[in-house]
């Protein structure tokens, strides 16, 4: 019996998926704070209101 057939295929799952999550998470941030400093008139051109932002 090889050592590697014992071995899990994906160990660190877990940290992929805390990493993954906090990457969305500072992506959704970013986005909201870029909106947020857009001024009416150009939330307007992108179709959104300033309701939709928060």
């Amino acid at each position: 019996m090889e050592f590697f057939e014992n071995r899990p295929k994906r160990p660190f799952i877990g940290f992929v998926l805390i990493r993954r999550a906090f990457k969305q998470w500072r992506l959704r941030a970013r986005t909201q704070r870029i909106l947020s400093q857009m001024s009416e008139a150009q939330l307007r051109d992108v179709g959104l209101k300033r309701d939709d932002v928060c």
